[in-house]
């Protein structure tokens, strides 16, 4: 399976996080705040967007948001390309945070990137989350 990682517009994002996120919901649900000035990465397989990650940028800290892979694409390894490629252009754009929100099932997998657990679980809409963080050296 060929895959292309590129940046996106933000609205080319929605359909996808409508898709795995808020599928009960309308699709403009999904849009966030800040979504207009966000870096929006999209993996394609034969042109098809699966997998879409959205990165929030303030002064030295990076926010990562609305990450989501069609579930047929999931457990291939896509959204660690992408994830992967954001980190890398995070650390060549001399950001020194990264963070998220993580899903508390989903900790192992931000591990594997740097990211530890910082703070308590908390619920957001019925859902377990921990906010997760890594700090990375000044490199200027």
């Amino acid at each position: 399976m060929a895959l292309t990682i590129r940046d996106i517009d933000w609205q080319d994002a929605l359909p996808v996080r409508h898709e795995v996120l808020w599928p009960d919901k309308p699709v403009l649900f999904s849009r966030v705040d800040g979504d207009e000035s966000a870096t929006h990465y999209g993996a394609f397989t034969e042109e098809k967007l699966v997998c879409v990650a959205s990165i929030y940028r303030s002064e030295d800290s990076a926010r990562l948001r609305k990450f989501a892979t069609l579930p047929d694409y999931q457990g291939r390894g896509i959204g660690s390309e992408v994830l992967a490629k954001a980190i890398e252009q995070l650390k060549q754009q001399h950001i020194r945070r990264f963070w998220c929100d993580a899903l508390t099932t989903a900790t192992a997998f931000y591990e594997k990137f740097g990211l530890a657990v910082e703070g308590r679980e908390f619920i957001k809409s019925g859902v377990s989350y921990v906010r997760m963080s890594v700090n990375w050296p000044e490199t200027r």
